[in-house]
């Protein structure tokens, strides 16, 4: 059918026809821009549990360290406390030295605890939390309908 000028042509006839509205390829690039944003921020959260790991050894290995130290020293006070106990007949340097033993296993107590505490960042928690699937009950849209 001839198209006259000045009258567009009917709707379906031809490309000229054919509406502009969205497409499947415009809904797909969206999808693939929201996954791309999506996968960033799971690598950004592992990057800086990364580091947040990183920085928890270090502390527990500078605090192994100086356990250790305390634990020797700890170690050589009581066997200088059995000797001047031996030796001497008086108390006051024998019960000097048992402080200090005591005041060292303290403090490697205390530095034993940090260690227990750090190691639980060493596992990405927040990486794992976030993976994990979620349960209906636990989704923002099912918490509306309650």
């Amino acid at each position: 059918m001839p198209v006259e000028p000045g009258n567009p042509p009917p709707a379906g006839d031809g490309i000229a026809g054919r509406s502009t509205g969205p497409g499947i390829f415009d809904g797909a690039s969206d999808l693939v821009h929201e996954l791309r944003g999506v996968a960033h921020d799971y690598l950004t959260l592992a990057a800086l549990e990364t580091k947040r790991a990183g920085l928890s050894l270090v502390v527990m290995i500078a605090a192994g360290v100086m356990m250790a130290i305390l634990l020797v020293s700890a170690w050589l006070g009581i066997v200088a406390a059995g000797v001047v106990g031996m030796i001497a007949a008086g108390m006051a340097a024998w019960a000097a030295l048992l402080i200090a033993v005591v005041a060292n296993i303290v403090v490697a107590a205390a530095l034993y605890g940090l260690i227990r505490y750090k190691r639980r960042y060493l596992a990405y928690p927040a990486t794992l939390r976030n993976l994990a699937p979620r349960r209906a009950a636990e989704t923002p849209q099912a918490e509306g309908l309650h």
